[in-house]
């Protein structure tokens, strides 16, 4: 038995019937030398084989009674593989587009938590004998850097499956009666008062600190939430998600951000603001003010804990309201230098130690009750989206002995917030996946083609 981290327990609090919590991604994979072929038999053997390497895979919630504290992972006793490794075919030609509709279908629904908060998907039926594995895992369970490290276990490093080792036996855990956990729960929530009076004090401190760097006229300053504009993607959410990919060589990357002097992670956000510059020109939508994105940090090192969620965010703003490509990108790289600094202010894990807090009662009817009142309609958005940048293998990696050839990262939207790009290196490229709230955004493939001219035009300015 495990108890959740606040910070992990918070996802499942947030989550309401338009707001479906999990990340996805999308594994494109071409079995052309694979020896026997494509089987969707072999795939779920193969998944079957190595559960016991995953644990977010094994384990199943428990609620603690009156929910008095987070809820608990439990190694589930009567795990299925059955339900949770399916197929389906892609409608025909079997291209990006129909992939992408498919995979919007998928991610439009919640996991259901009396079982472990994970699907898999086998599409089958894409272009040139390709197939697509499409994985749903509620983010209570893992973050971007996690879920990226599972790839470690599901796929291969050569065309010939290694076999997993098998683990020792062990009897299952028993699942905990509703005395132990009613116990446990009052004996944690008793010890909190003082770290909570401790954990103040630590964030009046940093509080100053942000004040005190904000008001060094040599220092770059982040972004303020609540001062975004209003974007067709900021208000009330809808059940439905759009889906779409797009693609940019990562040498290109990284030589157009050693021309500018700038980071890797810098290129990629004014690659997102050039595309959703053109998108939202085209729609005669362009604010005035610049968009404002969210940026999750990993804090994997910095964070002590047994979370799954090792992440804290920065608001960066994409410069928008800037016409030259050069000039917006050198605006961005200024405000995340000042958004890391202020990051670096109030510390590593102070979202995390907050979330430890939160009372799950008050906080799932809070969600529920934003949710069903519309109130993201209501005031000036916190942000305008979720941009976040994920590092991925640069090696080949196969499953089944099939070469995957892309994979294309999906964040959740958020009430107010309703676009997240996500997006991830690969072999070469930098692949980037746009999930987004379908009442929103039912052009989203316009979105996701107006990155390569925006990289392009990019990297003409330097």
């Amino acid at each position: 038995m495990e108890r959740l981290s606040g910070l992990d327990a918070s996802f499942l609090y947030l989550e309401t019937a338009r707001m479906h919590m999990h990340v996805s991604l999308v594994a494109v994979l071409d079995p052309t030398e694979a020896p026997g072929g494509y089987s969707f038999d072999r795939i779920q053997e193969l998944i079957a084989d190595r559960i016991h390497l995953l644990p977010p895979f094994r384990r199943r919630l428990v609620r603690v009674p009156f929910d008095l504290h987070h809820p608990v992972w439990v190694e589930d006793p009567e795990f299925d593989i059955i339900h949770h490794v399916r197929r389906v075919s892609a409608p025909a030609p079997g291209g990006r587009r129909e992939l992408a509709s498919l995979v919007g279908r998928i991610t439009s629904s919640p996991l259901d938590r009396g079982r472990p908060l994970w699907e898999v998907w086998v599409i089958e039926g894409l272009k040139r004998g390709r197939y697509a594995l499409v994985t749903k895992v509620h983010h209570a369970a893992v973050d971007g850097v996690t879920g990226a490290s599972l790839l470690a276990h599901l796929f291969d490093l050569g065309r010939d499956a290694v076999a997993a080792p098998k683990p020792p036996p062990a009897p299952p855990d028993p699942i905990p009666t509703d005395r132990e956990l009613v116990q446990h729960a009052l004996l944690s929530r008793a010890r909190q008062p003082v770290g909570m009076w401790k954990l103040a004090r630590q964030t009046v401190k940093a509080a100053r600190d942000v004040v005190r760097v904000r008001r060094d006229p040599e220092t770059p300053v982040g972004a303020t939430p609540l001062t975004a504009p209003r974007t067709r993607f900021n208000g009330s959410i809808g059940a439905q998600r759009a889906v779409a990919f797009s693609r940019v060589p990562l040498p290109a990357i990284k030589e157009l951000k050693k021309r500018a002097g700038t980071t890797v992670n810098d290129v990629v956000l004014a690659v997102c603001a050039g595309a959703l510059r053109r998108y939202l020109e085209a729609h005669e939508e362009l604010p005035d003010a610049p968009l404002i994105a969210t940026c999750p940090i990993s804090v994997h090192g910095a964070s002590r804990g047994p979370s799954s969620n090792k992440v804290s965010a920065m608001f960066t703003s994409l410069a928008t309201h800037v016409d030259d490509p050069r000039a917006r990108l050198l605006a961005i790289a200024a405000t995340t230098r000042g958004a890391k600094e202020e990051h670096n202010a109030v510390g590593a894990d102070m979202l995390q130690n907050w979330a430890e807090f939160a009372a799950p009662t008050t906080f799932n009817l809070a969600s529920r009750f934003y949710s069903a009142m519309n109130l993201a309609d209501k005031h000036r958005p916190i942000h305008n989206l979720v941009i976040s940048n994920v590092p991925g293998p640069p090696f080949p990696l196969y499953l089944a002995g099939a070469d995957l050839v892309a994979i294309y990262p999906m964040g959740p939207v958020m009430e107010g917030a309703g676009l997240n790009v996500t997006v991830l290196s690969y072999r070469g490229a930098v692949d980037f996946g746009f999930n987004a709230s379908q009442s929103m955004a039912p052009d989203l493939w316009a979105l996701a083609e107006a990155v390569p001219p925006a990289f392009d035009e990019l990297a003409g300015a330097f």
